[in-house]
């Protein structure tokens, strides 16, 4: 449609150009012809195709793992090919992110980790990590602005954290084969002395809380108005309890109707099931992945799930299973393999959730 219209003002300046050739051309064609180049193009849309997303579960890098940092390029091992294979992919970053700060008085476990551990995740494929979980304020304030000082240093995005509770609720967002994705964080799990402190507000930085319903549920009806797919991860379950408990059973349907369209998580230590709640697609334990400590066949088990989408639609989800050998996920083959992806499968039997949509 815009050729037949600029058809005119090209057919007057070759009349002009035609009728007086030795003459400079008028000015005002030529101020005609400037405004019709300046005028604005409309972009085309891109189309839409399916992309991939792939989520790991809890990592950290206590322990043995610490010595892995001092080449943060080889940090995750083998399973980073499973993530750089992936269009998009995700952890949850289960420690803060500093050298220095005080240890959250009375826990019993408290976790950081050097900036390197940015490095490490970045170089292993993965784009962005949530550290809305029961540790991202292990180092208390001082841990928080320099966990937030590290991600931005780094220009490695994290979610469901942040210098107040806009920051910390807002979503990570990035289009993917002309899909709008956008990825909110949120913790459901808060040791209760630390909800308060914790909890990001208008006026205290910290975590996106998914105790506060109204709040979350904000966020994802927000996202939903500018994206096609809106994706909630969370942290959440019972420490080794293998079926969701009540409150993740409360909230998973509640954050679909408000448009969610994935949503992950974990927490408990061991894999829970995953699978189709409507159209959605919910997975309520991805388990321990880069982890210091785990058992062969429970807390040691674990995999990378990669789900195939399209705007909202989830079109398949592949389970890659590993055991975690000495503190970071290995892929598995052969039997095993099969054996494991069966028992992922199986699952969701105590979840409620079906295998198609």
């Amino acid at each position: 449609m815009r050729l037949p219209r600029a058809l005119p003002v090209f057919a007057v300046v070759a009349s002009l150009v035609a009728c007086s050739s030795a003459q400079e051309p008028e000015p005002e064609p030529r101020r005609v012809e400037q405004r019709a180049s300046a005028s604005p193009k409309e972009k085309p849309t891109p189309e839409r195709e399916p992309y991939t997303i792939s989520f790991g579960g809890d990592v950290h890098f206590e322990g043995m793992l610490r010595a892995r940092l001092n080449n943060p390029r080889t940090a995750l091992g083998p399973i980073a090919n499973v993530f750089r294979k992936a269009d998009l992919a995700m952890v949850n970053l289960e420690t803060a992110i500093t050298t220095g700060g005080t240890p959250a008085p009375g826990k019993q476990y408290t976790f950081r980790a050097p900036p390197s551990a940015l490095t490490a995740l970045k170089a292993a494929g993965v784009d962005v990590a949530s550290m809305a979980n029961n540790h991202g304020m292990d180092y208390m304030e001082t841990g928080l602005a320099d966990s937030l000082a590290a991600a931005k240093k780094s220009r490695f995005p994290v979610v469901g954290i942040g210098a107040d509770a806009a920051q910390a609720y807002r979503p990570f967002r990035k289009t993917v084969n002309g899909n709008r994705v956008a990825i909110i964080g949120a913790t459901q799990v808060l040791d209760a002395e630390f909800i308060s402190a914790w909890t990001a507000t208008s006026e205290q930085g910290g975590l996106a809380s998914a105790k506060d319903e109204t709040a979350l549920l904000r966020a994802v009806r927000q996202a939903r108005k500018n994206s096609d797919t809106v994706i909630v991860h969370l942290h959440w379950g019972t420490e080794l309890q293998k079926c969701p408990n009540e409150a993740q059973l409360s909230l998973a349907p509640k954050l679909v109707k408000a448009g969610a369209d994935v949503v992950v998580g974990g927490h408990a230590h061991i894999l829970l099931g995953g699978g189709y709640l409507d159209n959605a697609y919910v997975h309520y334990g991805m388990g321990n992945f880069v982890f210091y400590n785990s058992t062969p066949g429970t807390t040691g088990r674990t995999g990378v799930l990669t789900l195939t989408i399209n705007g909202r639609k989830v079109l398949k989800d592949t389970w890659t299973p590993a055991t975690i050998q000495g503190g970071i996920p290995v892929p598995m083959t052969g039997s095993a393999r099969t054996q494991a992806v069966a028992d992922w499968k199986a699952l969701r039997s105590c979840a409620g959730l079906a295998a198609r949509p």
